[in-house]
């Protein structure tokens, strides 16, 4: 946790005296991947059970972070959160992987889905379907995705995450682009299908 967090520091440190707003849009990315991973292992030392993370506790913790990180006020963008069972704990090996998700898809709406407007909102909703087994769904109500884009095969490194990480817990996804995006993602605990 530590050293993630001085590798965050590091990364804004050098931030700082940079005017190129692509390089900036770079580090402050890398910024927010490095500090999704370091609230995990907070939440997992702060946590009853030191092998599960209260995940509600540790999305609104991430949220935080990327409101911060993108400028973003409770005025101009709503976020809201949605998981059943209300007390969903995950363990490490599924929790990264989901947080990271939920960074990635957080941060492309913050970045283009209200560009134009500056004001929307962005819904967060994750349900134990089975167990071991949850679906996971993320959404704006921005413009959607450009249907140019195919975003299980593009070059932003962002989208290629998700689509590695969703495969590495043995899920699939599926993009609603009707009003706004809407990421539907199916997913499994890592313990559980390894043990196969």
């Amino acid at each position: 946790k530590n050293n993630l967090q001085i590798i965050a520091s590091l990364l804004y440190l050098q931030s700082i005296n940079i005017s190129d707003a692509f390089t900036i849009d770079i580090l402050r990315e890398s910024r927010s991947r490095v500090k999704s991973m370091a609230l995990i292992h907070e939440k997992l030392y702060r946590s009853e059970d030191l092998a599960l993370i209260p995940f509600a506790t540790y999305l609104e913790s991430l949220i935080d972070n990327l409101k911060e990180a993108y400028g973003i006020t409770d005025s101009s963008v709503s976020i809201s959160v949605k998981i059943e069972p209300a007390d969903l704990s995950l363990n490490i090996e599924t929790g990264i992987p989901c947080g990271l998700i939920v960074n990635e898809l957080i941060s492309n709406s913050m970045k283009h889905a209200f560009r134009a407007s500056g004001t929307g909102a962005i819904s967060i909703s994750v349900m134990q379907t089975a167990p071991h087994e949850y679906t996971m769904v993320i959404a704006d109500n921005g413009p959607g995705f450009p249907p140019e884009i195919d975003f299980k095969n593009t070059t932003s490194l962002g989208l290629q995450l998700v689509n590695n990480l969703v495969t590495q817990l043995d899920g699939d996804i599926t993009l609603d682009n009707k009003d706004g995006a809407r990421f539907t993602m199916h997913l499994k605990a890592i313990e559980d299908y390894n043990k196969k």
